[in-house]
């Protein structure tokens, strides 16, 4: 069977003040496109399909058109929410779903069966799929827990309830004739974050060992970690990463999806398919003029300018680079005020120094001076 896996869409994301609605109706566009030419079988989306637990109208009509598109040319769709996304609301909307042909798993419920999906592709192939949303550790852990436990107790035993969710929901890969299959939203030890500017939402400190993966899993799509890779675990398991750079610390990501081809008797082989279709994220570094040379009309800019702070300096920079989103002095052009410091404090005696010390802490104390003359030339005499 074929399958496309992408995640970590992140619909809505404004970026420094810009909204990116057109880039991504262009980049999903050109998914559906991927997934009209290569014809998989299966389309998993492995979590964030927003970027925001409230999206906005827009940001909704964009998922749902895209989800739509992907189910007609015939594949099957599962989506998973992300740590981005609103779970239960991504469950309120699986009658419009259902109805559609589209499978959401939004959260975790009490009913495992339910994140259990079957099928055949037209091939006869028997497939199963274990679909794991994001699950936030302060819903796998018991407050009592998180009490009683330190962080390094804590991050094992979130590690140790996804375990036990996994195997539950994957005590049913016996049947060697069906293609096992897995979707989570987590970060996984060892894997690479990829970069960006929002590193807190990767949950690094609960990061779960590819040990938690069953063996006889034949793949493992896996979302939350927006470089696309392969991680060493016990069978294939992989992040697609995400089709677009979020931000200016994933400007060197290869943006794209994952196309996989797996059969109950072939190691799954897996190749990325790049996605072009949003700007591109770039920082660029020089004075004005340097500045003046640049020509980067489809790239979203961070400029770090090599000069000396000056009113006006922004203004100069964007209207030279309309498409400078953020504009910065470069840190090496920012006056070293401690080496200053140092270099006026260089040759003065202690007890200049010490007059100084006292003078900053707005010391007043009568005889603390003489006392400090005192015992200066104690020590100085015995040296």
């Amino acid at each position: 069977m074929r399958i496309l896996h992408t995640s970590d869409w992140h619909v809505g994301k404004v970026l420094k003040g810009r909204t990116r609605h057109e880039e991504h109706i262009q980049v999903l566009g050109q998914v559906v496109d991927v997934a009209r030419a290569e014809r998989p079988d299966l389309v998993i989306v492995a979590g964030d399909l927003y970027d925001s637990a409230a999206p906005t109208p827009d940001a909704t009509r964009v998922v749902t058109r895209a989800l739509t598109a992907l189910r007609a040319t015939g594949a099957r769709v599962v989506a998973i929410g992300g740590n981005h996304d609103n779970g239960p609301a991504l469950d309120a909307l699986r009658p419009w779903a259902d109805a559609a042909g589209i499978e959401l798993r939004g959260s975790v419920r009490d009913k495992p069966e339910d994140l259990i999906l079957t099928g055949e592709t037209e091939g006869g192939e028997r497939w199963q799929l274990a679909a794991l949303p994001f699950l936030s550790q302060r819903y796998a852990i018991r407050a009592v827990e998180m009490y009683d436990l330190t962080a390094a107790e804590a991050n094992q035993t979130y590690a140790d309830h996804i375990a036990r969710l996994i195997a539950r929901l994957t005590e049913g890969f016996t049947d060697p004739g069906t293609v096992n299959l897995l979707t989570a939203h987590l970060t996984i030890v060892g894997a690479s974050s990829g970069g960006g500017e929002r590193e807190a939402h990767t949950v690094m400190g609960y990061a779960v060992p590819a040990t938690v993966f069953p063996q006889n899993a034949h793949y493992v799509a896996l979302g939350h970690l927006h470089r696309s890779q392969r991680v060493i675990g016990p069978g294939p398991v992989r992040y697609s990463g995400s089709p677009l750079a979020i931000d200016f610390g994933e400007e060197e990501n290869v943006c794209s999806v994952a196309i996989v081809d797996v059969s109950t008797d072939k190691a799954a082989q897996t190749r990325d398919v790049p996605i072009t279709s949003a700007k591109t994220l770039r920082t660029v570094r020089g004075t004005v003029e340097q500045l003046a040379t640049v020509n980067l009309p489809d790239a979203w800019l961070r400029v770090y300018v090599r000069e000396t702070p000056r009113v006006g300096l922004r203004e100069d920079v964007q209207e030279l680079l309309p498409n400078a989103l953020e504009v910065r002095i470069d840190p090496d052009m920012i006056p070293d005020r401690a080496g200053e410091r140092m270099a006026q404090r260089a040759g003065r005696s202690p007890r200049e120094l010490f007059g100084d010390y006292l003078d900053n802490k707005g010391t007043t104390e009568e005889g603390v001076r003489e006392l400090f003359d005192e015992l200066y030339d104690e020590v100085s005499s015995t040296q």
